[in-house]
């Protein structure tokens, strides 16, 4: 809990007074490293998407995984031995899960928008959260999150409208790799000490990609200017994101944390705005909508349910 929780007590006046204005004072810094890292996962996608003509969906996320696992290797140097078999098919289903999820969404972003792919990769964990929260409520939230699809489809019961029926597939697809991500990613922080565990998972899950983006990219992967951008998209999509959500959890609810991350559809429709030129129609920006306000209602009433 932050500051605010135990300075505004039941006490005289003064810390009725005072209490909250320090607790909003403490949780902006929080507050604002949870934001900074859900701008640089966006920003640094537009970016991956820009780079896609240079070397292929999966030629750019085998390189920001790579460069991501070095990193994380070098900072974190996690320890090899010691590890149980279970340990070490946790974080291998992780890494794998990660591949995955990475893989899906580029191939996605490589059709469809980046806000429209976001909001229905973001379905996987809402229904993540829908399912392990078990209230009749979520049925709301669910329906809210199944009106902004029909919306995101143009409203019409035929499809997807303009959206590239592959892409939307790769999005959902993706949501759900996302969804075990979660699963995994609990498992392996039990398991591992600190960051450790997600340094392992880097690694393997850049050792999985690499054969598929040598295949797709061959010699586009070495190109000096190519490395350069993906080493950048490895840090904003990977390496600071984490690093600033590390720091922001140990000073902010984790409740509070994953309602905040449930804005991201909507970042990632200005980041496809600012970078890449996606304008959004009326109907694609309220669907958005929708589903961020159900993500967000979904992750309060399992936060109440607690």
């Amino acid at each position: 809990m932050g500051p605010g929780g135990s300075g505004a007590g039941p006490g005289g006046s003064g810390a009725a007074t005072d209490g909250p204005a320090r607790g909003r004072r403490a949780a902006l810094g929080p507050v604002g490293l949870v934001l900074a890292g859900c701008v640089s996962v966006q920003f640094g996608g537009a970016i991956a998407v820009s780079l896609m003509p240079r070397a292929g969906a999966l030629g750019i996320v085998t390189l920001r995984l790579v460069f991501a696992a070095l990193v994380l290797l070098v900072v974190c140097r996690p320890r090899l031995r010691g590890h149980s078999r279970a340990d070490w098919g946790t974080v291998l289903a992780f890494g794998a899960t990660m591949a995955a999820m990475n893989g899906l969404f580029y191939q996605a972003v490589a059709r469809i928008p980046l806000g429209p792919a976001v909001t229905l990769e973001v379905l996987g964990p809402l229904a993540l959260s829908v399912i392990a929260s078990r209230r009749a409520v979520n049925v709301v939230w669910a329906g809210l999150a199944l009106c902004g699809v029909f919306l995101l489809g143009g409203g019409g019961a035929g499809g997807f409208g303009a959206l590239d029926k592959a892409g939307v597939a790769f999005a959902l697809a993706a949501g759900a790799m996302w969804a075990l991500y979660i699963v995994f990613s609990a498992r392996t922080g039990r398991r591992f000490p600190q960051a450790d565990g997600l340094a392992l998972a880097m690694a393997f899950g850049a050792v999985l990609m690499l054969p598929l983006g040598i295949v797709e990219s061959g010699t586009k992967l070495t190109v000096p200017s190519t490395l350069g951008l993906a080493a950048a998209v490895a840090v904003m999509s990977s390496v600071l994101p984490y690093t600033l959500e590390l720091l922001a959890l140990r000073r902010l609810p984790a409740s509070t944390f994953a309602v905040m991350m449930s804005l991201e559809p909507a970042i990632a429709a200005i980041a496809g705005l600012l970078v890449l030129d996606q304008a959004l129609t009326l109907l694609e920006s309220l669907a958005i909508a929708l589903v961020v306000a159900a993500s967000m209602g979904a992750v309060r009433t399992q936060v109440g349910r607690k």
